[in-house]
């Protein structure tokens, strides 16, 4: 069975389904590896190391995934409406494991089927104790609430911690995370370690003492309304348009002092919530930064724009939507150790191939397209 790792294609991607690590435990598991040259330089892996381990180096993607059964890639496979047809590249009935963007990429997810091509979106992972170790939204996102700090220190113009000199003290900054999933409390933790005064919302009560073991202070809007603002699956729900009006008063009375915004609200399948008004933007401290982690799916800011940095009246929103690609060594790392865990409970190692359980609830949840069809139940509607 041979494992087929393309170059990302999609602009601004640096990472690779692949390490030289994983590479390595591939190949012992006695699976055929082919990755595509230079699939991994940007992310600081050579065509050398992947050789030396036994992996064969293709010299474009369609000679990649046309060798595939088995094709790892980060972001979703391309299609006909995208500079580069790797869907038309793949063979009929290889399976395809990536972060698909699933509830919101229908139209790519019905070429799929109609290519007979069996398809895992990892995004969809359930969030039970034994998937943990196969999360890629939990370890992108540790990743991004890290580099949302350092690119708000990277555009403030003062010292994140508090210095007492002989010439007078500087005061910490203020740093307020919005959203308190895996992404806000590593900026959280960050924060800290930098030295910020750092407050933290989020509609789950569950969160309170999550920020507060972290150093961090908890903005409350409504206790009893937080304690039913939380799916089976640990998502935040949508909340009532009264707790959105409370929450708006709270958050504009408290943003205003900030130096540093970061926002990491999501709701999955849905466009990101608007939780930063234009109105708080301008309320803000000349200087103030709003880095928005949610840019992706619209923003959490009212002013964010995709991939680049507004500013207005002196404060600066930078909307970044792929901050895991620009630490692309640890963040590609991570990725493949996911897709590692996912696939070893099923490795039959006497015929040397992949044998789902089908009734696994990973496989389940996961498995997008299969025998020509949209198989899974969150996409039935799409």
């Amino acid at each position: 069975m041979i494992i087929a790792i393309p170059k990302e294609n999609r602009e601004g991607e640096s990472r690779v389904a692949a390490s030289p690590e994983v590479v390595k435990k591939f190949i012992g598991l006695g699976f055929e590896v082919s990755i595509e040259k230079g699939a991994g330089s940007e992310a600081g892996f050579t065509d050398e190391q992947f050789e030396a381990l036994g992996a064969s180096i293709e010299a474009d993607t369609k000679s990649t995934l046309s060798k595939g059964d088995l094709i790892f890639k980060i972001q979703r496979l391309m299609t006909s409406n995208d500079a580069v047809d790797e869907l038309s590249m793949c063979k009929k009935d290889s399976i395809v494991i990536s972060h698909m963007s699933a509830l919101s990429s229908a139209e790519d997810i019905k070429k799929y089927a109609s290519k007979s091509i069996t398809t895992f979106a990892m995004d969809l992972m359930p969030r039970i104790s034994r998937a943990q170790s196969m999360d890629v939204l939990s370890s992108q996102s540790n990743l991004s609430g890290y580099k949302a700090v350092i690119e708000a220190a990277n555009h403030f113009n003062s010292a994140f911690p508090m210095m007492m000199t002989a010439a007078g003290t500087v005061p910490p900054a203020k740093v307020f995370i919005m959203g308190v999933g895996v992404a806000g409390l590593q900026a959280i933790a960050t924060a800290k370690r930098m030295g910020a005064v750092v407050t933290a919302y989020d509609v789950r009560a569950a969160t309170k003492e999550q920020v507060e073991s972290l150093g961090g202070k908890f903005l409350i809007v409504d206790e009893e309304a937080m304690k039913e603002a939380e799916t089976s699956g640990g998502y935040a729900k949508e909340m009532t348009e009264d707790y959105k009006k409370k929450e708006q008063d709270v958050i504009k009375n408290h943003i205003k002092d900030q130096d540093i915004v970061i926002t990491t609200a999501l709701i999955p399948g849905r466009p990101a919530p608007k939780l930063v008004s234009k109105e708080m933007v301008d309320s803000m401290k000349p200087g103030a930064i709003v880095i928005d982690l949610a840019v992706e799916t619209g923003g959490n800011c009212e002013y964010s724009k995709k991939n680049q940095i507004e500013e207005v009246n002196g404060v600066k929103i930078v909307g970044y939507d792929n901050l895991p690609s620009t630490l692309a060594r640890d963040s590609s790392s991570l990725f493949a150790k996911n897709l590692l865990n996912f696939l070893s409970p099923h490795v039959n190692k006497e015929n040397k191939t992949i044998d789902f359980d089908w009734e696994d609830e990973t496989v389940k949840n996961t498995l997008v397209t299969k025998g020509g069809e949209m198989v899974n139940e969150l996409l039935k509607d799409k």
